[in-house]
């Protein structure tokens, strides 16, 4: 671990249940981390980016459930318009 990368952490300390500890362990073993911290960082960052992809669904939801069935079509006819041209002259 980098000497950034430590100077980002701070210490805890947590008491979880027996069975959080053997789900840690076995999750450290089956993804080859190097420690119950590291292998605990990496869960809740993927439980984090789960959370914003729901609030960022849930957005897109209250939008469209928001807006009147003409916005609704005319924003369909304009990307129906725009979509195959919107990369026109982009180079990969």
């Amino acid at each position: 671990m980098t000497t950034q990368a430590t100077a980002n952490k701070i210490k805890r300390s947590f008491t979880i249940t027996a069975e959080s500890a053997a789900f840690l362990r076995a999750t450290r073993a089956e993804r080859k981390v190097r420690s119950d911290s590291e292998t605990l960082d990496l869960l809740l960052r993927e439980l984090m980016e789960k959370v914003k992809l729901a609030e960022i669904d849930a957005a897109y939801s209250a939008y469209y459930d928001s807006v009147s069935d003409e916005q609704l079509s005319e924003e369909t006819e304009w990307a129906k318009q725009v979509g195959p041209n919107v990369f026109a002259g982009v180079k990969h």
